[in-house]
């Protein structure tokens, strides 16, 4: 029994935080940037490369206004019609998850985590998992992603 408990402990400790471990649908990568500078270099890069910024949300800032703290949390919503609309036309369901947002966080343990929706995921949940958009939209947000938190 002792060796048995050696080995979940061993085997707990070797696996990444709980943060590492991405809700169902949301890929994750993580940022050698703070929270506001992960945001600015995507907000950055999506601008050069077309995209339309809707918003910055900052989750942390709007906690202050209630009394309550909340580790660096923000959202920006961008997008560009060229990308979501054919996304629609297989689905228009679809346009509740669009425009597309990117998330930068703080764990517990300060690490700096960068995460958007999988466009599978949001094609598999909008049931046209077959849509022919889904590859090129993957493809753009993981170099956007890749861009961001490149060091």
């Amino acid at each position: 029994m002792n060796w048995l408990l050696r080995c979940v402990v061993l085997t707990l400790a070797s696996l990444p935080s709980a943060a590492a471990f991405a809700a169902e649908g949301l890929i994750q990568t993580q940022s050698p940037y703070s929270v506001e500078e992960t945001i600015d270099r995507f907000e950055e890069i999506a601008q050069e490369r077309g995209l339309t910024i809707f918003a910055r949300i900052d989750h942390a800032a709007g906690a202050e206004t209630v009394d309550q703290t909340l580790r660096p949390t923000e959202v920006l919503i961008f997008g560009n019609p060229q990308g979501g609309t054919p996304l629609m036309q297989c689905a228009q369901t679809v346009g509740i998850d669009l425009p597309l947002k990117v998330l930068a966080w703080e764990d517990d343990q300060g690490q700096v985590w960068l995460g958007y929706n999988d466009p599978a995921y949001l094609a598999q949940r909008h049931q046209v998992s077959e849509c022919p958009v889904v590859e090129n939209l993957s493809n753009a947000l993981s170099n956007l992603a890749d861009a961001t938190t490149a060091n």
